[in-house]
């Protein structure tokens, strides 16, 4: 019986109640939809801070705001929404991305009602991944999310348009097939069938199947954060979409990843985590050391930011494979932290992209003269990217660092090896930046310089850069702005992963269940090497 004020029912209904409204009106020029879509946003943004800072408490590690609803009986789905101190912030997150994301759109001329629907569906399909409980609907929602994206870069996307939006949907869609294939092996396994979360996490599965469901969402999960080699979307994605759809693809969409990781791979299957936490970190070094290597590479500047986004993701899988609160706390301000900045920089790149009309750095230079305010702005993301102290990048890099460095679950000669890597990409990510500052902002006057009339930023687009900039600044400087929203759960999660893998540390992995086949094959040499 619910008998609270549905909030998140609220929250994610709106933009998609919103959406069915944009073709009945009256606008040709998209003045009218435009300003109805900012709207939309902003109230929904409004409600999502109301709400949690009316019921929201911090000091609850459990789900709050609980809402359950029968929706589909018959099959057993139910509207089943819920957050706590991992969810509760990326919906804030994809709130405020996904509203500036309309704001930065105000130039869209090209099918302007077909873009806002787009945008407000996507809008509440964010949110209801964040919030579903029910394993279904969290994969309807995953999957409703998937299609506005694929149609907002091959309408609104580069010259490569359509390779960049079928790439993107064939390697998302192939992901979600792992999801479904998961959810259903979970629901019907055992005596109850159930497609609640919380219920799901309670089941004791046999190990190997534990370990057949994490490898299965693993993939999954590995495509939208990206995981190397399941990247390669991503920076044809970003190169060709839009500004305001990198805004959303960097600020939110990859944020998507990580959370599932946590929520499912982590929280209900911990058991098979304690096995596939080294592969995490070995994975994680990997995309950490050749997303930065690669972006160092790249002439075109979405593309290098893209592919920087690819080795900051690596960080949160640290912070996952960690087993200690300070790196699980880590990787979620990591992922708050990315998201800001990403959007920033890519908004960013959007309007250096309209000034120039070519995202090729090397015919940029000295735009610094013409563009002051663009070099400032563009100079603080990058700051705050390569994890400069005093911004969020910093705090949350740091943490990871420490949080896997200080971990009891592994030996330190391999504690030593990943950190050791890792700090490579550390390296690396400033080299490629402040290269990137030097060849677009300073010199002598590049070609599209000398060739067109470049002006300064606009009110607007300044606003929309400080929204993002200034969170990043505050969380730096005072961290806990945002970790005591997540940190009561985040010790929660570390613990019962700790627990789960002291429970097994030293017992044989059982591939099948034990009706299934009485023999036990005994446990990796190297694996136990590795993970005392």
């Amino acid at each position: 019986m619910n008998t609270q004020f549905p909030w998140l029912t609220v929250i994610t209904l709106l933009p998609l109640v919103a959406s069915l409204l944009v073709p009945v009106i009256p606008d040709k020029q998209g003045k009218a939809l435009r300003w109805y879509a900012l709207s939309i946003g902003l109230i929904d943004l409004v409600l999502i801070v109301f709400a949690f800072w009316q019921n929201y408490d911090l000091h609850s590690s459990g789900f709050q705001l609980v809402e359950s609803y029968p929706w589909i009986p018959q099959i057993g789905l139910h509207w089943e929404l819920a957050v706590d101190g991992i969810s509760m912030p990326l919906v804030v997150l994809a709130g405020l991305v996904t509203t500036l994301s309309v704001m930065a759109a105000w130039q869209v001329s090209h099918k302007p009602r077909l873009f806002y629907f787009l945008m407000l569906v996507m809008y509440a399909a964010q949110i209801g991944v964040f919030c579903a409980q029910d394993i279904l609907l969290f994969f309807l929602m995953w999957e409703l999310e998937l299609v506005p994206v694929y149609i907002l870069i091959s309408v609104w996307g580069g010259s490569r348009r359509l390779y960049a939006a079928t790439k993107f949907i064939l390697y998302t869609a192939i992901g979600s097939i792992f999801i479904l294939v998961a959810a259903l092996a979970m629901a019907f396994y055992g005596g109850n069938v159930t497609f609640n979360m919380a219920e799901l996490g309670m089941k004791h599965y046999s190990l190997g199947f534990e370990l057949f469901l994490y490898a299965a969402l693993l993939i999954a999960y590995g495509v939208k954060l990206p995981i190397f080699p399941l990247h390669t979307w991503l920076p044809d994605a970003h190169g060709e979409a839009s500004a305001p759809v990198s805004m959303i693809l960097a600020g939110v969409l990859l944020k998507m990843g990580g959370y599932a990781l946590i929520r499912m791979n982590v929280e209900m299957l911990p058991n098979a985590h304690y096995y596939f936490a080294p592969v995490l970190a070995i994975l994680g070094v990997v995309n950490i050391v050749y997303g930065a290597l690669v972006s160092f590479a790249q002439r075109n500047l979405k593309r290098r930011m893209a592919y920087s986004s690819i080795s900051h993701m690596g960080f949160v899988l640290l912070g996952i494979a960690s087993y200690t609160e300070l790196g699980m706390s880590g990787a979620v301000l990591q992922m708050l932290s990315h998201g800001l900045i990403a959007a920033a920089l890519f908004f960013l790149s959007g309007v250096t992209y309209e000034r120039t009309h070519t995202l090729m750095m090397d015919k940029m230079g000295g735009l610094a003269k013409s563009m002051p305010t663009v070099f400032a702005l563009f100079t603080i993301g990058s700051m705050a990217s390569l994890a400069l102290p005093g911004m969020s990048g910093f705090v949350g890099e740091l943490a990871i660092f420490l949080g896997f460095a200080t971990s009891d679950s592994y030996t330190s000669i391999f504690k030593f090896v990943v950190v050791l890597l890792s700090a490579v990409g550390l390296i690396i990510t400033p080299i490629y930046l402040l290269s990137m500052l030097r060849e677009i902002f300073y010199g002598g006057p590049g070609e599209v310089a000398t060739e067109r009339l470049l002006f300064d930023a606009k009110p607007r687009e300044v606003f929309v850069t400080a929204c993002l900039l200034i969170p990043v600044i505050g969380i730096g400087l005072y961290p806990k702005l945002v970790t005591q929203v997540y940190d009561v759960k985040t010790v929660e999660v570390a613990v019962r992963a700790r627990t789960a893998a002291s429970a097994i540390a030293h017992q044989p992995i059982q591939v099948f269940s034990q009706a299934a086949s009485p023999r036990l094959a005994p446990a990796s040499p190297e694996l136990l090497g590795i993970v005392k």
